[in-house]
């Protein structure tokens, strides 16, 4: 089993999407706590989300813990999933109204680095950390073993 979520391939590349979705969610997770009444709990309940005072810390710490794993490569697959749900709801609760709101062109301008956070969030859930990553230094060394 162990086996599996570190599994990764021997692709160089993947750090540069590792490097870009660990560093915006590492970054829009602290953010929501230096900033909560603007991107954080304050930002939840604008947006209607229920129990914004829970949530705004509950996320932004989700961001933070998995994209420092997403950063250094470990357990990538694992750390990807609830980057991919988070972007899931973000685009569901904030874009459809924009594209009610404004129409389709204004919709996808302003969702831009949400659909770059949701394939690369996919992206690292398929290929896993890549070449240079723990998961790769794990998996070498437990078939060492």
């Amino acid at each position: 089993m162990f086996q599996k979520i570190i599994k990764t391939d021997n692709s160089g590349a993947t750090i540069i999407v590792r490097l870009m979705v660990g560093a915006v969610f590492l970054s829009e997770g602290i953010q929501k706590f230096l900033f909560a009444d603007k991107l954080g709990s304050g930002r939840f309940v604008k947006i209607g989300l229920p129990y914004p005072e829970f949530f705004g810390p509950f996320v932004g710490s989700f961001e933070i813990a998995c994209g420092v794993l997403v950063l250094i490569g470990l357990f990538t697959r694992i750390a990807a999933l609830p980057l991919f749900i988070i972007m899931v709801v973000a685009m569901a609760v904030t874009k459809t109204q924009l594209y009610l709101d404004n129409g389709f062109w204004s919709m996808l301008h302003d969702s831009r680095t949400d659909w770059a956070m949701f394939l690369g969030s996919i992206f690292l859930m398929v290929k896993g950390g890549g070449k240079w990553s723990v998961d790769k230094n794990l998996c070498q060394n437990n078939k060492a073993h």
